[in-house]
């Protein structure tokens, strides 16, 4: 059956966040503060060991134990993303209190997120065809304003949050919440992601699954691509 709509993830997907490095840097400079050097370095390291940069990994390296709980439901409301996120950088000593607010304010600028190389390529050839476009995230806020200031946001149909529906990935709810968006049955439909649980959670309803690699955007050109590969045979869809 063809595909009418693809649904993509956000972050590690479509767009992945700045460096820890590039982060922390942006977050002193805002609160008007420096660290020596090798203190940057270590104070950089450790917030990504521990995981502390949403989006900046796939899977960190450890969770302190007490924030376990938190961080599997830390995409259920707003609230509870950023205590799991302030709390996991407050493993990391820094020398003034008001960074950890700044690191996660910094995270949700558009200016911390790089659309992968083959973003805008492929989702323009998605609107082309026309094949609907949705974006399903597990989050904590609003990412819409980080397509708008990359201009991706013509490209896409609907955005399906998870702190808005209070459940997260691979809850099917979310999958069919853009698939009921889109007027589209799951069966027609593509999902995109870099999380085989969370993103894979869309074939319990029926949807097609497709993996790309969480890499920094400079490791990744065109893992996008193949998107459109596997629409190929299929004729463009009537308007």
């Amino acid at each position: 059956m063809p595909i009418k709509a693809v649904l993509f993830d956000f972050s590690g997907t479509l767009f992945r966040i700045e460096s820890t490095r590039s982060w922390l840097g942006a977050a002193l400079a805002a609160a008007r503060t420096t660290l020596p050097d090798d203190e940057f370095e270590r104070a950089a390291q450790r917030l990504h060991e521990v995981g502390a940069l949403p989006g900046g990994t796939a899977h960190p390296a450890e969770v302190p134990q007490h924030l376990a709980e938190l961080m599997a439901v830390r995409d259920v409301d707003s609230a509870r993303h950023r205590a799991a996120y302030t709390g996991l950088a407050r493993e990391v000593p820094l020398p003034d209190d008001r960074l950890y607010e700044a690191l996660y304010e910094r995270h949700m600028t558009p200016s911390a997120w790089r659309p992968y190389p083959d973003a805008r390529e492929v989702l323009a050839a998605l609107r082309e065809r026309g094949i609907a476009v949705g974006v399903v995230s597990n989050i904590g806020w609003d990412l819409r304003p980080v397509f708008v200031d990359h201009g991706l946001d013509p490209y896409v149909d609907t955005y399906v949050m998870s702190y808005r529906h209070g459940v997260q990935k691979p809850d099917p709810r979310l999958f069919t919440a853009a698939c009921e968006a889109l007027g589209v049955a799951p069966g027609d439909t593509l999902m995109v992601g870099d999380d085989r649980r969370a993103d894979g959670g869309a074939a319990s309803l029926g949807c097609a699954v497709h993996f790309v690699d969480h890499l920094p955007v400079a490791e990744r050109p065109d893992g996008l691509r193949p998107v459109l590969g596997l629409l190929e045979e299929q004729p463009p869809l009537t308007l």
